[in-house]
């Protein structure tokens, strides 16, 4: 049972990224923006919910393991990231690779912290 519930949270999680990420990719955008507001927004997700809402709403361990491997997990994409950041590099913006790296890895980072943090404030 848990593999299903994994599985159709899954579904919703990559809806969920595309339904996010679509406004923010075109062809002519060099930036990869879609994909870094979706992996920063699921960094805070994670930590806050695994921290804050399963302390606060005891749930199945199944239905946490749907929210969190499920829907945020194919929510988040790290592939994306490491596709975007070569293609990035391939078209020689050298620069936007280095940004797209550091702000992804150090703005998530934070938001996962901040996320940790609102858990401290809401017990």
């Amino acid at each position: 049972m848990t593999y299903v519930m994994v599985g159709l949270a899954g579904f919703i999680g990559a809806v969920l990224r595309y339904l996010v990420a679509a406004p923010f990719s075109s062809e002519g955008v060099a930036f990869p923006y879609g994909t870094l507001i979706v992996n920063l927004t699921g960094c805070f997700v994670l930590a806050y919910v695994t921290t804050a809402i399963f302390k606060k709403f005891p749930i199945s361990q199944q239905l946490q393991t749907a929210i969190g491997t499920g829907l945020v997990g194919s929510f988040t994409t790290f592939s994306t990231f490491s596709v975007e950041t070569v293609t990035l590099l391939q078209n020689n913006q050298i620069s936007f690779a280095l940004i797209y790296i550091v702000i992804s890895m150090f703005g998530g980072l934070a938001l996962s912290r901040l996320g940790f943090k609102r858990e401290g404030k809401a017990a």
